[in-house]
This record gives C-alpha cells, structure tokens and sequence, in this order.
C-alpha cells in the first residue's frame, strides 16, 4: 500500500469535509451545499463514504476525493495537502533513502563543476590574448557574436593544468574532476587538463542541464580533429544528441528534426534561422537518440556530407564509417541500422546529400532559400541507397544487377511496413529492368520469432494488468500514458470524433491518479523538456514509486502492434463508461435526494427537470461509448 492509499485509508472523508460544509446524511450518503460556488436553493453535494469521494453536480460540476477537497478549499498544493493528511491520520511520510539522496547531490555537484567550466572557458575566449586569436578565427567562420554566445563557445587555454588548478580553487575534488571527465589521470600519478588549446563547445541534455563538452581543435595539425568529454555519471554519448536542448521548440513547431553532422554544423544552421537540427557528435545514430529526438517529430532527415556516403564502394555493405584522421573511426551512416530503427520507433526516416566540399553553414550562406529546399528533397533510406548503387552502373550487366539486388534487396526486407516493402521491391524490379519474380527466389526465408503476444480489440482488461490491483483499468491507462505520453494526443482525437470530449482529470477516481495524469497533460503542454523528464521532474518523490509500479505493468506492451494499440482505446473508452456510470448512479442519488427536500413546486420541477437533462445527456454518452466498443477501436 502506497502512502497515499495508507493516508486515505485512515481518514474518514466524511469527517474532514463535515468540518466545513454541513452535511445532511441521507441514506448511507451525505449531501449539502457546496462551498465552491453560491447555492443556496439544493443541496447539489454529495459525499459518498464507500468510495471516500464527494461530487458537486451544480455549477462547479467537480469531485474527486480528500486530497482534491482540501487543495480547492485551502489552495495548498499537493505535498501541503498530504504533510497535513499524513499528520492527521499518524502516518509517517518516509523520505527518500540515503543512497538517492547522496547520487542526486553527486549529480549537482557535477552540474554545477561543468557549469563552472563554462564560466571559465567563456572567460578565455573573451578576456585573454590567447583567447583572441581563436575568437578571430571563429568570426572568420562567420559565427556571430550572438551565435557563440547562444551556445556559450569558450577556448580551453594550451596548458596541462590551467583548468585543473581553476577547478580545485572553486571548492572541488580532484575526485569530481575525473567524474565530470575535466581531467585525465597520469599512469605515474597525477592529473592533467583533457581539453588544451582547443574550442570548447558546451554539450547539455535536453532539459539544459550540462553533461559534457566537445573539444575542437585550433592547430590543424593536432589530432583528433574533435574530442569529447568520456563517459560519465552525466555524459552518455548514445544518449545525447547536440543542440536538442536548442532546438525541441523548432523541431515541434515544424514537425521535423534534421541531424548533421558536427556542432558547427548545428550552430551554423541555428544563425541562420533553421533551429531544428542536431547532431549525434560524430558517432552513429542510436535507437536511443532516435526515440529522444522523436518524442518532438516523427519526421527526421539525416544530412550526409558527400564523402561520407556518395559512393557505390562505400555503400557496398550498407555501412560507412569514417577513417581518416581528422574524424573518430565511428560509423556515421548504417542503412539497415537506419531502417530497422524506423519501423520499431515508428518514425519517418530520410536522407539528404550536401554537394561534394560543402558544409551546411556555406550552404545557408550562400543561399539560405536552398536549405528547406534539400530538406523537402530528402529520399527514404532505401531510394536513398538505391540511387547511390545505380549512379553510373552498367545496369544493363546481370552481374551488377545481380550485386544491386543482393545488397539492396535484404534492405528492403528489414522494413517494417508491408505495403511500404512491397513498393520498394516494385521499385528496385523497375529500377534494374526486372520481372519482379524474379526476386522472389532471393528473399530471405522467414524465421520464427518469438513476439510479445498482441492483445486483441476486444481484450479483457485483466489481460493487460494484474487484476488483483485497486482501478486496475486506471493503472493500465495511467501506465501507458506515463510510458508514451504523445499517445494522448491520439486518443483525445478519438474521444472527441465521438464526441466525448478529452481524457480529462476527472476520469481518474483519486487524487494520486488525477495528479499523475494532469502531469502528463502539463508535460505535453510546455517544450522544455522531453514528457516523460518533464513529469518525472515535476510530481512529489511519494509519487514516483506509484507511477513506477504504473510503468511495470505496462513495459511488455509493443505499443507499435495494431492490436496492442486498439487494445488501449477500448481501455480508455472503458474508463470514461464507468465515469458514465458512476455520474448516473450519483444523479440518481441526487434525484432522490431533491425529493426529500421541501421546496415550492416550481423550485422542485426545475431541478427534476435539470437532472432528467443530465440522465438523458449522461446516457446518450454512454450509447456512443457502447457503440463504438462493439467494434473496433481504432487508434
């Protein structure tokens, strides 16, 4: 039991409300007049003791439970409401365990190192002789002033131990400073600098707060080209993307995100006004990255340089990676990576080519009109390979033939969408001059897999959540929400085709529920972080354990499978049936409790009639909601 179930476990919420409304018990209910709005005609409150809710069905149309009483009667908050409820009923509110506490402040205090090192690189880019012959060179890329203070572009000084020394003045350990990946450790003993003589560019998470830095270099003969910050308790490569911090609002504002390739690529393209791109600092793109950058767009366009993909030779294989010296050895181009990630995340995945020698900051500069231009030029992965393995071939020679269909045709096989293989095939045989049975011979023979079986439309909820849970249908919703909270943009759209109105707060019995989902609708409604950090951020650490266990019950479900997806509508249209249900069964009470009142006739046939509206609205709801659950429940 949870400390909020354990609180309302032992609080009479009858008790708590009769301290400030007068309630009239009628039944085994109560009823009274509201105190959120002038009533003083019918008594339009109940409280209902089984159920520990109350509900007004006069103007304020709200209910819920103690929780949600106290915090529209007092204007507390929610851990205001439940320091004083735990206080009352004698239940102790456990705070976080030792170990959480000590990593969180390690974390800051790692936070606050990098934060410091930004400070101090800014200083001697700006403030130092050294400093300005780097800040020469960056104007002489046509980086404005504001440009590099946007991204906040500092020089690491050509000393060993120049930010060392700086570091440890400012209060920290030699310790943290290997943590945050500042220093390197000697094999003699001893440390020195990781980032000398080198533009140093900031690297933060997608919520702002700094992880890394990239290091690049001023002397063209240094290697590598580029360096960035190791892996730390902060700064995990495959799991950050430069720039998103920068860039969410622009990749939701235009539904798109285009990766390139380094970090002057990104901060060249945000000077000029384009600032949806990112780049994954020179290694391969990762699901992880991909399902980040897809939280804002599902349409994601990948800017290749012409040498790193431009040629038949390197695209035999179907992966590319760069070798030269100047460049870290990390694979920057995997088709069949790039496609298999397309069908699991669900993403639409494409590619554009830059000219040979052209990086997208001369391209902007040249003529920023020719920007959106090539973006709305970009193939899918597989034309994208395609034409680079037909460009100049003999296509009339079987035997290249016979090489494109062998690199090009399993391609085409790792795609997730059916209808979209089955265009490509048609593509690559009219493309090479083929009957298409032909390549039916040369298709890979299917394997078993296993798979996560798929609930049907009409699965049980107990099928999708362990039945022996309070409101499981409610911890089945929530789970899944909090797993992928854009799905309730979907099954708003759904809601309202059938005119039932959005997912709202009041669809969820308890408060604890009510708070969970209106920090997903909070975390879908702001652009500074990602939904799912923003909703961990921002709710009450008694709550994370509870949407944890949420998140358990739901993590087998592929919610990319058309059945799982149906399986989930029918859930939600289930639970705004009960919210039905239970407003019926409430109005009822309320009928019978008008009743027992004495008033004048006309005061008595107004409210009769404003309830028997109610019942036949309420009930026409619920034939639509009943309709749409004896078919398939598209989403």
């Amino acid at each position: 039991m949870s400390v909020i179930d354990e609180v309302k476990d032992r609080i009479d919420i009858v008790e708590v409300i009769g301290e400030s409304v007068k309630l009239r018990k009628s039944g085994k209910n109560y009823s009274g007049f509201c105190p959120f709005h002038p009533n003083t005609r019918t008594p339009a409150f109940a409280v209902f003791p089984d159920s520990g809710t109350w509900r007004c069905f006069g103007a304020c149309n709200e209910g819920g439970d103690v929780f949600s009483f106290l915090m529209k009667k007092e204007g507390w908050d929610f851990s205001e409401t439940l320091r004083y409820l735990a206080k009352r009923a004698g239940v102790e509110l456990r705070p976080r365990g030792p170990e959480e506490r000590a990593e969180e402040e390690a974390h800051r205090r790692l936070r606050e190192l990098l934060e410091e090192a930004v400070t101090f690189y800014r200083h001697q880019l700006l403030q130092t002789s050294e400093g300005s012959t780097v800040l020469e060179y960056l104007h002489k890329r046509q980086l404005s002033d504001d440009a590099l203070e946007t991204f906040e572009i500092g020089y690491a000084p050509k000393a060993w131990d120049k930010t060392l020394n700086y570091l440890l003045e400012k209060g920290y350990s030699e310790a943290e400073l290997v943590d945050s990946g500042m220093v390197t450790e000697r094999e003699g003993g001893g440390f020195y600098d990781r980032f000398r003589h080198r533009i140093m560019i900031p690297i933060r998470d997608a919520s702002g707060g700094m992880v890394g830095f990239g290091g690049r270099v001023v002397d063209p003969k240094d290697v590598p080209k580029f360096i960035n910050s190791p892996q730390t308790p902060l700064f995990d490569k495959g799991r950050t993307l430069y720039g998103l911090d920068k860039a969410r609002k622009a990749i939701r504002t235009t539904d798109q995100a285009v990766i390139v390739e380094g970090y002057m690529d990104v901060i060249a393209l945000n000077q000029a006004g384009f600032a949806n791109a990112v780049s994954p600092m020179g290694t391969a793109l990762s699901e992880n990255q991909l399902r980040l950058l897809k939280r804002y767009s599902r349409r994601i366009v990948l800017a290749l340089d012409a040498d790193v993909a431009g040629s038949q030779a390197t695209l035999r294989g179907l992966t590319v990676a760069r070798e030269t010296l100047d460049r870290q050895p990390d694979p920057v181009f995997d088709a069949r990576g790039l496609v298999r990630h397309e069908g699991r995340i669900d993403a639409d995945i494409r590619i554009i080519t830059l000219p040979e020698g052209v990086d997208p900051d001369e391209v902007v500069s040249e003529d920023p009109s020719a920007w959106p231009v090539m973006l709305a030029e970009a193939q899918t992965v597989v034309d994208y390979v395609l034409e680079v393995m037909t460009t100049d071939r003999n296509l009339e020679d079987p035997k290249v033939k016979a090489e494109i269909v062998q690199q090009v045709l399993p391609l085409i096989e790792d795609v997730a969408d059916p209808v979209e293989r089955e265009t490509y095939r048609q593509n690559l045989a009219r493309k090479l001059r083929l009957d298409e049975r032909a390549l039916l011979p040369l298709r890979p023979k299917a394997t078993r897999r296993r798979t996560r079986k798929a609930p049907s439309p009409e699965v049980s909820l107990e099928g999708l959540v362990s039945p022996q849970v309070e409101a499981p249908i409610e911890r089945f919703c929530l789970g899944v929400l909090l797993s992928d909270p854009e799905l309730l943009y979907r099954i708003d759209r759904q809601l309202q085709a059938l005119d039932l109105g959005r997912v709202s707060p009041q669809d969820f019995s308890g408060t604890d529920h009510r708070v969970l989902f209106q920090a997903v609708r909070e975390a879908l409604a702001q652009d500074e972080e990602e939904p799912i950090q923003h909703w961990r951020n921002h709710i009450e650490p008694s709550l994370v354990s509870l949407a944890d266990s949420f998140l358990v019950e739901v993590v087998e479900l592929d919610l990319r499978l058309p059945k799982v997806l149906e399986g989930i509508m029918a859930n939600f249209l289930r639970l705004r049936k009960r919210r039905l249900e239970l407003a019926l069964n409430h109005l009822r009470f309320q009928l019978q409790a008008v009743q027992e009142i004495e008033v004048t006739d006309e005061e008595l046939h107004e409210d009769l009639w404003h309830h028997t509206r109610e019942v036949q609205r309420i009930a026409s709801q619920k034939e639509r909601l009943d309709r749409a659950l004896s078919g398939p429940t598209r989403l």
